[in-house]
């Protein structure tokens, strides 16, 4: 038992890790597709609308006897949930990847933990003791691996296995990177700023889907509904913004290929996962893995494109860990606080009862 126990805890960590590396494939196909002319408006719409008619179906299979009944005031909840989550995220995502980088977009991503703290903390869905050690580690944790995401965009250092030869000769091409980066300057701060809202919104998205989840607890219902109502409320935006007709013909190749795997994987996937891990662990575990999405962008360039690894990316996937787990840690131990001291309620009356037999007989 203790070991069942044991696995079934790594779950969700794991689960995580692997959102982490569908989302790096996601805006790596998404930003494919699109520099080949695709409209990121239709391509949020097709996607949405593929992964309502996967999840609707289901959902009501599955949750046809378990689910709780629906109200006004839920799906109104829903609605608000999706423009958040969807339409809001979604298109201010793809349209920031399309005007710079993948790598922007995981970058400007490492904003979400603290966002996401600051919502809960608001929303009394976490809490902070600045006296607990406990806090101060989930605080400074948090920190830690945002740093350590900075260090993998920001430092590339010498390439691992390299000769001092080959250090000095290439040394020239460590030091334009910042310069390389921000080459195009203007399209840079505009997909700078659409990513920044795309995260703020996926922050608002977590917070508020753990404070629906406390009254309404079936993950497959909420996640159907929101990519129901996301679908159509993005139909609404693409159909003002995306006045070209040809835009809305795909073409077999990337664009078809994005638009399954941006369904399957981007939607039906990580909705529900993302969904249940927030359900069991709260909204500040799920965004800590944001940071970890550079760290897995690099190590899977290096494996899948034959990209040089360097000396950056291993002191900074080395640093992230070392948040994740100060962070994991902390959090483990106030659930352990928080079933001892759930466990000695439930002792409490039965060592009552004598004392109040024994009054009895009196």
């Amino acid at each position: 038992m203790g070991i069942r126990s044991s696995l079934l805890g790594l779950l969700p960590f794991a689960a995580m890790v692997m959102i982490e590396c569908l989302d790096v494939g996601l805006t790596t196909l998404s930003k494919a597709a699109m520099s080949r002319g695709m409209s990121n408006y239709v391509f949020v719409v097709y996607s949405n609308a593929l992964a309502t008619l996967i999840l609707f179906p289901s959902s009501f299979i599955i949750n046809r006897n378990s689910r709780p009944p629906l109200t006004i005031s839920l799906l109104c909840k829903f609605f608000l949930l999706s423009l958040a989550g969807i339409t809001v995220m979604q298109n201010c995502v793809f349209i920031g990847v399309s005007y710079s980088s993948p790598a922007l977009a995981s970058a400007i991503g490492n904003s979400v933990p603290a966002f996401t703290f600051l919502f809960a903390v608001i929303c009394r869905l976490e809490k902070v003791d600045l006296r607990s050690s406990r806090s101060q580690i989930k605080i400074l944790g948090t920190l830690v691996s945002i740093s350590g995401a900075l260090i993998i965009i920001f430092y590339k250092g010498p390439r691992i296995g390299a000769t001092p030869n080959q250090v000095s000769n290439n040394s020239h091409r460590s030091q334009p990177f910042l310069s390389t980066m921000f080459a195009t300057t203007n399209n840079w701060i505009i997909g700078g700023f659409f990513l920044a809202t795309a995260s703020l919104s996926l922050s608002v998205w977590t917070t508020a889907q753990a404070a629906i989840l406390k009254g309404y607890p079936s993950e497959m219902t909420i996640v159907s509904f929101y990519s129901f109502f996301g679908t159509i409320q993005c139909a609404m935006v693409s159909l003002i913004a995306e006045r070209d007709p040809n835009k809305w013909k795909l073409s077999p190749g990337i664009e078809l290929v994005s638009i399954v795997y941006s369904a399957v994987f981007g939607s039906v996937v990580t909705f529900s996962v993302v969904t249940w891990c927030i359900h069991k662990k709260g909204p500040l575990f799920v965004t800590m893995f944001k940071p970890l999405s550079i760290a897995i962008a690099a190590f899977m360039g290096v494996i899948f494109l034959g990209d040089t690894l360097h000396i950056g990316s291993v002191i900074g996937a080395a640093v992230i860990v070392a948040g994740f787990y100060a962070v994991l840690w902390a959090q483990s131990k106030e659930e352990e606080n928080g079933k001892f001291h759930e466990v000695d309620r439930l002792h409490s009356p039965s060592q009552q009862t004598p004392l109040l037999e024994s009054q009895t007989h009196e």
